[in-house]
């Protein structure tokens, strides 16, 4: 069954905003057409959907066959989990299933993937042979959806604060039709800030972004955008200095108006230092021993954040970005920090406020540092998070094409092999369970499991 060279692809169940398709019309239709030698793939059948970006019409003009009864497919395609009750047993499946750090939330269905037999493959886990990187994956169009959201919330956040800005006018990611559509939004924004510019009192406004992965680099390139300069993350105090003198010179600070905002980049070397004061920080040593590295982001980059972009991979062994209590111990002092976005959807993890996910709809919990309370509205004290888990699914046609393109190059090898020591290596490392076990890289679970 595994072996057969039958795909399947779910009708997405997670939440009602996922339209993403792991495959889109035309990618099923290149498979189809190159035949099962070539290809790996006899046959796609699709659950049908109407929500699905592409709807059912497009799959069966691909040669794709509709049909809610999947049990036939020996690979079986998702974005999201499965409800626990469509799992069929002894089957292939991929999808993005959050449970190789032993999230409490997926283990439920860990146990139903090995209970069933199932050789569950996580789209997460698919790396390169040399380094880290993922080979399968939606991150620029996270980071894309994830800046244009949080300007849109710093407009209306703002605004409660008491300061028009011309972020105002942006809608939510999800409200433009292409990503071209968005990006000439933000061009708009910029230009009205690059002619009556922004009030003095939130400036200088700095932006934040934390790590060098694609959903980084993404959020990076849309808001270049605006009107914009990059400043060294040792530098920030400078800027914070310049601004400060500018202002004692004016002489009605109120009518003051900035024209451009601020982008920082910081990277691990910037997030922490060797506890050993006469030790240069090295990167591959932080990996390998980060118990011996104290935390410095609290104390020289977050002061100076209006708005953080957080994408950093976090594990518990490391120190966190941000603690609860540096975050209040900051507030205290009159820290600009207004917005997080966080993109890596850890609970309690770099960002330790962050204890709940957040959705298109309603982006955005407060959080107020002074009381450490949590409020689902602007108007109050503190900083505003998002933290929504499905952002690409704001731009569901192209993100899908985009990872469509991506996973194609590996459905045939998961479509035509039942023994996973004879898949390529990445997709092998991918594998979590498989016969009713876990695979040997992840046979640590059930002690993370135990431990948390």
């Amino acid at each position: 069954m595994l072996d057969n060279g039958v795909v399947g692809i779910l009708a997405e169940t997670s939440n009602k905003w996922e339209r993403r398709a792991p495959l889109t019309p035309s990618h099923c239709s290149r498979l189809l057409l190159a035949g099962r030698q070539k290809s790996g793939v006899a046959r796609i059948l699709v659950q049908p959907s109407t929500k699905r970006i592409f709807n059912d019409a497009q799959y069966e003009e691909a040669g794709c066959e509709i049909t809610s009864d999947l049990s036939e497919c020996g690979l079986i395609l998702g974005i999201k989990k499965p409800k626990l009750e469509m799992i069929l047993p002894d089957r292939a499946y991929a999808f993005f299933s959050h449970t190789h750090k032993a999230q409490p939330e997926n283990m439920a269905l860990l146990d139903k993937i090995l209970a069933q037999r199932v050789s569950l493959f996580d789209y997460e886990l698919v790396e390169g042979n040399q380094g880290k990187r993922r080979l399968i994956a939606f991150g620029k169009f996270a980071g894309r959806a994830a800046i244009i959201d949080l300007l849109k919330g710093l407009g209306q956040r703002y605004l409660n604060l008491g300061y028009s800005t011309p972020f105002l006018t942006l809608g939510a990611a999800y409200m433009y039709p292409s990503l071209a559509a968005a990006k000439a939004a933000i061009i708009s924004v910029g230009e009205e800030i690059a002619t009556e510019g922004l009030p003095s009192g939130i400036c200088p406004l700095v932006f934040v972004f934390t790590g060098s992965g694609h959903a980084s680099i993404a959020a990076q390139e849309l808001f270049k955008l605006l009107p914009h300069t990059f400043v060294d993350p040792s530098r920030l105090p400078e800027l914070f200095e310049k601004a400060g003198d500018s202002s004692q010179s004016t002489c009605s600070s109120s009518t003051k108006r900035v024209f451009q905002v601020y982008g920082c980049v910081v990277t691990s070397e910037n997030m922490v230092e060797p506890k050993d004061s006469s030790r240069a920080f090295d990167k591959n040593d932080y990996y390998e021993h980060p118990e011996q590295y104290n935390p410095i982001f609290h104390e020289k980059i977050a002061p100076y954040a209006s708005a953080i972009i957080n994408c950093i991979y976090w594990e518990k062994q490391f120190p966190r970005l941000l603690s609860t209590q540096q975050l209040r111990d900051l507030a205290q002092k009159g820290c600009p920090l207004v917005g997080i976005s966080d993109l890596t959807c850890d609970m309690e993890g770099s960002i330790e406020i962050l204890n709940q996910t957040t959705t298109i709809d309603s982006p955005f919990f407060r959080y107020d540092p002074k009381n450490d309370s949590y409020h689902h509205d602007m108007e109050g004290d503190g900083i505003i998070c998002s933290v929504v888990d499905n952002l690409p699914t704001e731009f569901p046609k192209e993100a899908s094409q985009h990872f469509g393109g991506l996973l194609s190059q590996f459905i045939g090898s998961l479509a035509s092999v039942a023994d996973i020591a004879k898949l390529p290596g990445n997709l092998r490392r991918a594998c979590i369970a498989h016969g009713g076990a876990l695979t040997s890289l992840y046979e640590y679970i059930p002690t993370m499991r135990n431990s948390g």
